[in-house]
């Protein structure tokens, strides 16, 4: 069973506590909401109200779906309220504190969290549904990008003790509006040896940016290429872009 999205950075999972020692996670969540409907800025124009998470549950996969995945190995989950959620400190580099945060979804307006467990592959993966006001989905994007410059590593505590997670770059899939695609890999505590792989494809479509979250241990974890364009297709198709 892979770790949820609901715990936070460093959190651990139902698999094994100590691989599951760095999830990437920020320690607190966006605040979501349901609402919908146009609203008028002040020159008169009309402005699309960003995606409820009821629409962005809506755009999620369904059982029978995606392949190699057994009717109810796949999951939805919302955001923890803010009261149940675990606090940690943050993170070492303020730079991937906020790089953190925007895969996250931290701060948009409705967020959902799909979790995929694939059969034969117990590190499983997850996805980041995150809506947002028109305009703050580009300068959120933005704001990761510049993030990513400067994040190369950084240094956390969790719920197994201290961590440190180093970043590489890789080649993005022309997805979307714009996308970038990164890995990170953790050294394991002394008694689980081997590296904690995983691998985070970042995509904005319109209003939204979708995060796509792949784990191994011991070996290379790679997210379903033809996953990441469907559900891209699908929030393009929602968004009528």
């Amino acid at each position: 069973m892979h770790v949820s999205k609901l715990w936070p950075i460093s959190a651990v999972g139902p698999v094994v506590a100590v691989v599951l020692m760095a999830s990437g996670c920020s320690a607190g969540r966006g605040a979501t909401s349901d609402s919908a409907g146009p609203r008028a800025t002040a020159s008169g124009k009309a402005v699309a109200a960003p995606m409820t998470r009821a629409q962005l549950r809506a755009l999620t996969f369904k059982d029978g779906e995606v392949p190699g995945v057994d009717k109810g190995g796949l999951s939805l989950q919302d955001p923890q309220p803010e009261d149940e959620r675990p606090s940690f400190p943050p993170v070492s580099d303020p730079h991937c504190q906020a790089m953190l945060d925007i895969r996250e979804g931290e701060r948009a307006s409705a967020v959902v969290y799909q979790v995929f467990n694939w059969k034969g592959d117990i590190w499983g993966g997850d996805s980041t549904l995150a809506a947002y006001g028109d305009g703050k989905a580009a300068q959120a994007f933005s704001q990761l990008k510049q993030a990513l410059d400067d994040c190369h590593s950084y240094e956390g505590t969790g719920y197994v003790g201290k961590f440190k997670a180093t970043l590489t770059m890789e080649q993005a899939p022309h997805v979307g509006d714009e996308a970038v695609r990164f890995r990170e890999t953790v050294p394991m505590h002394m008694k689980q040896p081997g590296i904690r792989n995983e691998q985070f494809t970042v995509v904005r479509v319109g209003n939204t940016i979708v995060t796509f979250q792949k784990l191994n241990v011991g070996g290379k974890a790679t997210f379903p290429a033809d996953l990441v364009t469907r559900q891209v297709a699908r929030l393009q198709k929602a968004q009528r872009l």
